[in-house]
């Protein structure tokens, strides 16, 4: 998941998309909880989640990653970076293409996003990029 996706809690839910988007987000994380699902969280997440301006959010996510089974440490910045490099020729801003990148590294079948310009702009092979509501559309997970 990347940062847009654990703050989408906090943001307006009056949208009915942005609700949805929370609902489906907040299953997900009962999922991971639960064990039924693996969280992967990298370095980049800690720093973007850092200097989040409102502690009592920054910290709800911080105590989210606690559930993580991987994290994806600073040692792998140069992997992440090279291959964030090829990630943003398609149109993405470089901290967006560092998540994905450590999410590839790891081996990750999905990356999870609420941000549309990541959801329209970038396709491989190498992961499958969503949003909540689509990944437990087509997850293994759909029936849980």
């Amino acid at each position: 998941m990347d940062n847009c996706c654990y703050y989408r809690p906090f943001d307006d839910q009056k949208q009915i998309a942005v609700y949805l988007e929370t609902q489906a987000k907040l299953h997900i994380q009962k999922l991971i909880k639960e064990g039924k699902l693996e969280l992967v969280y990298s370095y980049i997440s800690k720093f973007e989640n850092g200097n989040s301006p409102n502690k009592e959010n920054r910290g709800s996510v911080d105590r989210f990653f606690e559930f993580a089974r991987v994290f994806v440490d600073v040692d792998k910045a140069d992997e992440a970076e090279k291959l964030a490099n090829d990630i943003v020729k398609q149109g993405l801003k470089s901290k967006d293409a560092l998540h994905i990148a450590c999410a590839i590294i790891e081996k990750c079948d999905y990356f999870l996003t609420t941000d549309k310009e990541i959801l329209n702009k970038y396709k491989s092979e190498k992961i499958l990029v969503c949003s909540p509501i689509t990944f437990l559309g087509i997850s293994e997970v759909s029936n849980v």
